[in-house]
């Protein structure tokens, strides 16, 4: 058993390897879980001992295969509570990751499996992110963003990267989730803003920081 602790550090060394092929530093971790830099010494700690984790002060922070089994099995189950959350009880896509923080923790052995068997065997949680399967292969993941294609180009929403409440009821306003056509017409010289249509409708300008946060296909 791990404690809800341990867990949220090994899943946040996941995402974060997931996002980059620069080491794992202890201060990416502390940023990414908004922990003070002696907890995550001290923590990184822990889990070395447990061999859960590898640390090398010029390789970074590297999951063990134990370690990485378990940070898996979190994300999964985090994700496929989000899409519960979302078609089986009707939440909202800025409402469920919180609730979703909390149920990943639940340790029950066949939970995860029999949850995934009964949503249909999803491939994506309802923020584009992959859902791992049971051997912790991932279906495909999306990783161009929106502020670096042509301009010209349209293309689908894939995933969305800040899955902030205030940036998620912001997509919301505009009628924007996953599925989503966008087509961009024009950047900005001056302040790289983005001129955007959304499913073929008028044209409106948004900021370079959104297209930062779109991930499309």
């Amino acid at each position: 058993m791990h404690t809800l602790s341990e867990e949220n550090y090994l899943k946040s060394i996941y995402r974060l390897s997931q996002k980059a092929d620069e080491k794992i530093t202890p201060t990416a971790i502390a940023e990414s879980l908004g922990n003070n830099a002696a907890s995550v010494v001290d923590m990184i700690r822990k889990l070395t001992e447990k061999q859960l984790i590898e640390y090398d002060k010029k390789k970074g922070v590297r999951l063990t295969p134990q370690g990485l089994k378990v940070a898996i099995l979190i994300v999964r189950k985090h994700r496929l509570w989000e899409v519960f959350l979302l078609e089986k009880l009707g939440y909202h896509w800025d409402e469920i990751h919180d609730i979703a923080e909390e149920l990943e923790h639940i340790s029950a052995p066949t939970l995860a499996d029999r949850l995934d068997k009964f949503l249909g065997f999803p491939e994506y949680d309802p923020h584009g992110d992959p859902i791992p399967k049971a051997n912790g292969k991932l279906p495909k993941t999306y990783s161009v963003k929106l502020a670096d294609v042509k301009t010209g180009t349209s293309c689908r929403v894939a995933a969305v990267r800040d899955t902030s409440s205030a940036f998620l009821q912001y997509l919301l306003k505009l009628n924007i989730g996953i599925g989503t056509q966008i087509q961009l017409f024009e950047i900005i010289t001056f302040d790289q803003s983005l001129v955007i249509s959304i499913d073929g409708g008028e044209k409106t300008t948004v900021s370079q920081k959104f297209g930062e946060n779109i991930l499309i296909s």
